[in-house]
């Protein structure tokens, strides 16, 4: 398997705890894709909603089961924890802007630093 860092999540949050996840999305992330990929941003800004996934660096360990932040108790693969096996986040946020090789964004949840993985254009269902 072979997976790429194409960048980094920039913004204030340096920790932050499962109570602050719903604060962290409100606020405006930026997104510094490395340049070498660049070129892979061409009309991103076509969409409005792009899936970002990301690396949970701070991340120790695992548990196959938890409780969630609202108190409720379920299997890793049921709820959002970030101490997953395979440590690989997803969220999905609005594009404010791009300028070059940095994506404006608000709806993400991931600490200043973190490593992404990937974005992909959100394409909604159909009916």
């Amino acid at each position: 398997m072979q997976i790429q860092i194409i960048g980094y999540v920039h913004n204030r949050w340096e920790e932050a705890g499962p109570e602050q996840a719903d604060r962290i999305r409100e606020e405006v992330s930026l997104i510094e894709v490395d340049k070498k990929f660049a070129d892979g941003l061409y009309k991103i800004e076509t969409f409005e909603k792009l899936n970002i996934l990301f690396y949970f660096d701070r991340s120790k360990d695992y548990e196959l089961q938890t409780t969630t932040r609202f108190g409720d108790f379920r299997g890793v693969f049921a709820c959002c924890s970030p101490r997953r096996p395979s440590m690989i986040g997803l969220t999905t946020v609005q594009l404010l802007e791009r300028k070059d090789n940095v994506l404006k964004v608000t709806g993400l949840d991931a600490l200043n630093g973190t490593p992404v993985l990937d974005i992909k254009p959100f394409v909604g269902q159909g009916k």
